[in-house]
């Protein structure tokens, strides 16, 4: 099984940290699984023009296809204007409809107030259920002041929702 974390914002760490984090409990829990993290920071994903896949740039193919060839994916995004981020959103138009058909496909976002710990739901799930994904009933949001100088998790209490979400994504995975 191949589990795939996807960090979909341009800027900063946290994200990142949250979505290794939550490949990390999942590769705990189960050693045969494969994991891997796709940072949108690291690849030159192309602003979506309405051209066949083919006609953009190896970074743009190689992120679309390691996540049209995932088993399980968790995306992370933080939260920025009340919504997830436009490099996120830009990528997910790259997807094909049904591109999630049964597949495991979660979230985990992040935003300066506990207010928007919604957002995700309400402009993720859709999106992620359009393209056919199985959502976990369990999602996680991150606050802000969860997170230490270095931008990783330094609450204890996030770490056990993080490991609840690991474990959701092994059961769903194995049915």
């Amino acid at each position: 099984m191949k589990f795939v974390g996807l960090s979909g914002t341009l800027a900063g760490h946290k994200t990142s940290h949250m979505v290794f984090k939550v490949l990390h409990f999942a590769k705990l829990q189960n050693q045969d699984i494969e994991i891997e993290l796709i940072d949108l920071k690291d690849n030159d994903v192309e602003f979506m023009r309405g051209y066949p896949l083919a006609y953009y740039n190896d970074d743009t193919q190689l992120v679309v296809n390691k996540l049209l060839e995932a088993d399980c994916i968790v995306i992370g995004t933080p939260i920025y204007q009340a919504s997830i981020s436009g490099s996120l959103k830009n990528l997910l138009d790259f997807l094909p409809e049904r591109a999630f058909r049964d597949k495991i496909v979660g979230f985990i976002s992040t935003a300066g107030s506990d207010k928007y710990f919604l957002v995700a739901e309400y402009h993720l799930r859709p999106i992620i259920q359009f393209l056919g994904g199985v959502v976990p009933s369990r999602n996680v949001f991150v606050p802000d002041s969860s997170f230490n100088v270095e931008s990783e998790i330094d609450d204890d209490l996030i770490d056990r929702r993080i490991m609840k979400f690991s474990e959701e994504f092994l059961k769903l995975a194995k049915k």
